[in-house]
């Protein structure tokens, strides 16, 4: 039984397969320091794109996913005398590549690497929103999108609220690539009624569980595994319950598979095709080691009906939830990546925020023009107790972001307040109380909402009042206390 490839438009102009054929397993497959052969790597891509797989998404940390992509993107250029092929990268800088000069040179290396000069599709992962350059980042980029260097711009791992955050500010967002699958369901929430309202696509990765969402593992002991696919997703299973409960869940897809007469792979990745928000799913691919072609087509070659999505509910619905919303796994603990931490990724993160010594005391200062003129730091370090000055939305030295919106101002205030509490050997779990003031009383479920999903597990002491004014286009400000528990 086979079908035939479904595609759709991401964004105008933006045509793609609905199964993007992933390739950050060309990563693991080089660890030990051996590049992929490049050219048969090549051709594997070429035949995908061929049968109809012909959209191809990869990184800056891929290994050499993206040379790869550019030496596919050339034979078929040289066979075909042009191509409807789709290359979408990723730029992961660290926090301090934030100036126009360092994001064009970024993005230059992606060109020069897959051999273009448009970027079908530009995904943007910044590691922490404590460091607010993603936003002079999101400004360049918008930049490069006008000069034709960018076709579209995307993000990854962005949750809800700071994909609002960007769309409030008025960038242009086609599409949002998240972990998303029947193991982890964060994103079907609020994230895909925002998306959907705004016209924002997801792209959802780890549909299939790095390869644990099939026949092969049913009703086998858990395995002890050592690639960085297994090892991650294998944390997500021990999250939603263990591995006797994913057991279950493959045993509830089996059935569904045997009826259709298909594999639990396709059924899992129909499942996800068929989510509202979900323009494609990721699927990962070993390059001339591995051939899911087939495979894939087969998840388009039937449907599922109520009955079936009425027992994967009524399954799911029992499984435990992976905590947080997107990209939590990246920026709080519990870290459900390969490593348990970032150090697969980052060496480590320096501090948000200039600290400097005074008297005694450590102070953060963040860069505000009005630090040195009104004669106050962001934050105050004595001891183990940390005072936060009241916190605007201040990008820089007077940027206001999200002009007069308290939801997207809230959102950056206590990412500003967080990173001067970090930089100064703090984290969230030390905050003893915060204080908010609005404009507008009216306004108070906006700014507790997001309040509570940063401080939800915390629980501080906290104040919420409307005061007489705020100046300019300010609509919320805020100021918190800290008190460090533990050596750092």
């Amino acid at each position: 039984m086979t079908g035939k490839p479904e595609r759709t438009e991401l964004a105008p102009g933006l045509e793609a397969s609905r199964i993007i054929t992933g390739l950050w397993q060309v990563a693991d497959m080089e660890r030990g320091g051996k590049p992929l052969d490049r050219v048969p790597a090549a051709r594997v891509l070429v035949d995908y794109a061929e049968s109809g797989f012909d959209t191809f998404d990869m990184a800056d940390h891929y290994g050499s996913a993206e040379l790869i992509s550019g030496e596919a993107r050339r034979m078929l250029l040289q066979k075909n005398g042009g191509t409807d092929a789709k290359f979408l990268t990723k730029w992961c800088p660290e926090p301090h590549q934030t100036t126009p000069e360092a994001v064009r040179a970024g993005i230059a290396e992606r060109c020069d690497r897959l051999g273009v000069e448009t970027i079908d599709l530009l995904q943007l992962h910044w590691w922490s929103f404590e460091y607010p350059g993603y936003l002079d980042v999101m400004d360049t980029l918008m930049r490069l999108k006008q000069d034709g260097v960018i076709g579209h711009i995307g993000v990854t791992n962005f949750d809800t609220d700071h994909l609002y955050l960007l769309l409030q500010q008025g960038y242009e967002i086609a599409t949002n690539q998240v972990s998303c699958s029947l193991l982890d369901r964060r994103a079907l929430a609020g994230l895909s009624d925002l998306c959907l309202e705004r016209g924002v696509r997801l792209l959802a990765y780890g549909t299939l569980a790095g390869g644990f969402m099939s026949e092969k593992w049913l009703g086998k002991p858990e395995p002890s595994v050592t690639d960085w696919s297994k090892m991650k997703y294998s944390r997500f299973i021990g999250t939603i319950g263990g591995w006797p409960v994913f057991q279950d869940l493959l045993s509830c897809l089996d059935g569904i598979a045997r009826r259709h007469g298909v594999s639990i792979a396709n059924v899992a990745t129909r499942w996800i095709l068929d989510q509202p928000a979900v323009g494609a799913a990721v699927i990962g691919a070993r390059l001339t080691r591995s051939e899911h072609r087939a495979s894939n087509t087969d998840a388009f070659s039937f449907a599922l009906d109520q009955q079936d999505h009425n027992a994967i509910a009524a399954f799911t619905g029992q499984m435990k939830s992976v905590p947080g919303d997107c990209g939590d796994e990246y920026r709080r603990p519990p870290y459900l990546t390969a490593s348990g931490d970032l150090t697969d990724h980052l060496s480590e993160l320096p501090p948000v925020f200039e600290v400097v010594e005074n008297n005694g005391r450590r102070q953060a200062l963040s860069g505000s023009e009005w630090e040195p003129v009104a004669g106050y730091c962001r934050a105050l370090r004595k001891g183990n107790r940390i005072l936060v000055s009241g916190t605007t939305a201040t990008h820089g030295e007077s940027r206001v972001v999200c002009p007069g919106d308290v939801r997207g101002q809230t959102i950056y205030i206590l990412d500003k307040i967080l990173g001067a509490i970090t930089s100064l050997g703090g984290t969230r779990e030390d905050v003893i109380r915060t204080r908010i003031y609005l404009r507008d009383a009216d306004q108070w479920e906006p700014a507790s909402r997001v309040h509570g999903r940063y401080f939800g597990t915390v629980r501080p002491a906290n104040t919420l009042l409307e005061i007489g004014r705020l100046v300019g286009d300010y609509a919320v400000e805020i100021e918190a206390e800290a008190e460090v528990t533990k050596s750092r």
